[in-house]
């Protein structure tokens, strides 16, 4: 049974592995660190028994948040996680004032942005060469009402 929680410091190795096998420029553990010792910054992770098998960060700033990173393990992709994990970090940060988010997602991800379609995120343009390892083009997405 999976269930949805807030970052502990105990799962900094976890995260650390799904960044490796999710991203070609993955953070290091003292940057995900670094992340949750900042006073803005929320982390929702995915476990099962045990395991994290998911997470998505953000930073928040008034009203205004961006997502940093959202990644699931391969095993746990299209059931929902990353859905799921989208919502409870939307519920949260709805309760701190915040009213929109923003976030970026590589052009060629077409998965990531047919979830974030989904959850009322709008695309409003382009970072050119923004992603390395390949370079690619990010979109811009924002929810404007939470």
């Amino acid at each position: 049974m999976l269930i949805y929680r807030e970052i502990q410091k105990k799962d900094v190795p976890a995260i650390a592995r799904i960044e490796n096998i999710s991203f070609s420029t993955p953070w290091t553990k003292k940057g995900i660190l670094d992340f949750l010792k900042q006073n803005n910054s929320i982390c929702i992770v995915a476990e099962e028994f045990g395991k994290v098998v998911g997470y998505v960060g953000l930073y928040y700033v008034l009203d205004e948040a961006n997502i940093t990173n959202l990644a699931v393990l391969p095993g746990y992709k299209r059931i929902g996680v990353g859905e799921n994990l989208m919502r409870c970090l939307m519920d949260k940060v709805k309760d701190l004032g915040v009213r929109g988010i923003t976030l970026e997602v590589r052009e060629s991800n077409e998965a990531a942005i047919n979830l974030y379609s989904k959850l009322g995120f709008d695309s409003i343009g382009i970072r050119k060469r923004f992603y390395e390892k390949p370079v690619e083009d990010a979109i811009i997405m924002w929810k404007f009402k939470l």
